[in-house]
């Protein structure tokens, strides 16, 4: 699938409204300029926003805020989220921390209301520090969202620090032999499942962030299943709640919400 496309690819270059808009929209920026960026040393931020819809949403306002964060160099994924947590997902990633609060504003100046949000950082393990550069570069600026995979479900999770399985009390080797076990599992849905683990130990209530995206929905239930098998799932994970969904352009996503037209 490719990224992200605007309402009836709205919003013209030269920033006037796009078709069926009500008026010029407002820049994303709407407070005075910031000092300097926030950034990581290495690697992205990353946000993701879920979202009610309300009574008040702006398709085109969305569609100008996803158009001026991505042309900033950021990445953008929306997806429709099922049951009752949220209705959108939108997840942001970018080198500027600054810039993913500006399209916070912007989403909720739209007419979505987070209801809950998480905030990370793109890694590379230390469990991962001698695996090929161009992998490195992959988990640290990944590609998103992948074609072929419109199959979404986004969970935080943390290493258990109980008196009898406590991770962190183990020797770096035997984490490491844990972890390399654990991959091997994942690596067996390669083609069908993508998985983005996000660090967000002191950034957020959980230590990681895990977004998959697969090719069926069944594909993502049956690697959540087969790895929590895993000794390192079994014996040290917490995990929070989940959101599940599926990617789309905003047409798809928005399709239905705050009044807004359905599905074409």
């Amino acid at each position: 699938m490719p990224g992200i496309r605007r309402l009836a690819d709205v919003t013209p270059s030269d920033g006037t409204a796009g078709p069926g808009a009500p008026g010029p929209h407002q820049p994303l920026h709407a407070g005075p300029p910031h000092p300097q960026a926030m950034a990581p040393a290495t690697g992205w931020g990353v946000l993701h926003l879920f979202c009610r819809a309300t009574a008040s949403l702006a398709p085109e306002a969305l569609a100008d805020a996803l158009a001026v964060t991505e042309k900033a160099g950021n990445h953008v994924v929306a997806a429709s989220i099922l049951g009752h947590k949220a209705d959108v997902c939108l997840m942001v990633l970018g080198p500027d921390l600054w810039t993913l609060r500006d399209f916070q504003n912007a989403v909720t100046a739209a007419g979505l209301e987070p209801v809950a949000s998480y905030v990370s950082l793109t890694e590379v393990s230390e469990y991962a520090a001698g695996v090929p550069e161009e992998m490195k570069q992959a988990r640290l600026f990944p590609r998103l969202p992948p074609d072929s995979m419109r199959a979404f479900c986004f969970y935080p999770m943390s290493k258990r620090r109980s008196a009898d399985h406590n991770w962190y009390a183990l020797g770096y080797e035997e984490r490491k032999d844990l972890m390399t076990g654990h991959g091997k599992v994942g690596r067996t849905f390669s083609g069908r499942v993508l998985q983005v683990v996000t660090g967000s130990t002191g950034l957020d209530d959980w230590e990681w962030g895990v977004t998959l995206f697969g090719v069926h929905p069944d594909d993502l239930k049956e690697c959540v299943y087969q790895m929590r098998f895993d000794e390192a799932s079994a014996r040290f994970a917490e995990f929070g709640p989940f959101y599940t969904g599926m990617v789309g352009d905003l047409d798809e996503v928005l399709g239905g919400l705050g009044g807004q037209r359905g599905r074409q």
